[in-house]
């Protein structure tokens, strides 16, 4: 292979993180030396409890940070091997890679399809190409397009999880960042997402980083998992080996010595004692 061939190869990761470390106020230290990658096409989780840093790595990579007081003070991010943590966020948008906000973020006195549109707003591709995708978007979710002339601040909890998506889908991004998508969703809207999430990836290509708390749905979709506790990543590996992995299985499916699964009371009052963290 030619060397202008090497140089216009695509890089094998879409995003490397590479030992970050994120302080808010100037002197609350979030983000302790976090490293990660996510494969070009791959599904990724980013795991843990609630206040474990999930969502602040997120918001590391797409640049919302000093919207709340923080900064990136140590280490890189690099999205398709450039170097983006000084970047305005639309820049990033623009480059391809887009958050979906925990919260089912809609503009609620906006229709579905008008929602969906301001997803566009960046693009210069023409109305032909966005309505293209409009289409493409409503294949995916058959129930937007029944809504689309709703406003979306009278839609189902599901629902908007799906105008979110379908609006970050419409900017055409190379990756997406998911933040909580399963979160306040009944079981069956929660798998019905996941498969949509799956199929974008698969059928679009597109890259994805999963920030969840729950553990079990995540890893039965995502081939590689990180878990964070306290700003640090704690374990990394495929997602099925974290699937059987017992710490895992103990900590955050709640399940112990194969079946048997803690009470709530048993689990607050154990003592945690992880081997990652001997």
């Amino acid at each position: 292979m030619g060397k202008a061939a090497v140089e216009s190869a695509p890089q094998e990761n879409v995003l490397e993180i590479n030992n970050i470390e994120v302080i808010y106020d100037h002197v609350i230290l979030v983000l302790k030396g976090v490293s990660l990658t996510v494969p070009r096409g791959g599904i990724t989780a980013l795991l843990g409890a609630n206040g474990a840093g999930k969502s602040t790595t997120l918001k590391s990579i797409s640049n919302l940070l000093k919207a709340e007081r923080g900064e990136v003070t140590k280490g890189s991010i690099e999205f398709e091997g450039e170097r983006v943590d000084t970047m305005f966020p639309n820049d990033l948008v623009r480059r391809g890679c887009i958050q979906v906000m925990e919260g089912r973020h809609c503009f609620e006195h906006l229709s579905v399809e008008e929602n969906l549109l301001t997803g566009a707003f960046t693009r210069k591709d023409g109305r032909g190409a966005i309505a293209a995708d409009l289409e493409m978007v409503y294949d995916y979710f058959p129930r937007l397009r029944e809504r689309r002339t709703s406003l979306a601040g009278y839609t189902s909890g599901g629902e908007q999880q799906m105008v979110a998506i379908g609006r970050a889908m419409m900017s055409k991004p190379t990756m997406m960042l998911l933040d909580e998508p399963s979160m306040g969703l009944a079981p069956q809207l929660v798998e019905e997402i996941f498969e949509i999430i799956k199929k974008l990836n698969e059928n679009e290509g597109v890259s994805m980083l999963l920030a969840e708390q729950n553990t079990n749905i995540a890893l039965k979709y995502a081939k590689y998992g990180y878990i964070l506790e306290n700003g640090r990543v704690v374990m990394d590996g495929e997602g099925s080996e974290l699937l059987d992995n017992e710490d895992v299985k103990e900590f955050y499916l709640g399940v112990a010595g194969g079946e048997e699964r803690r009470s709530f009371r048993n689990v607050k009052a154990y003592k945690r004692r992880k081997r990652w963290l001997a």
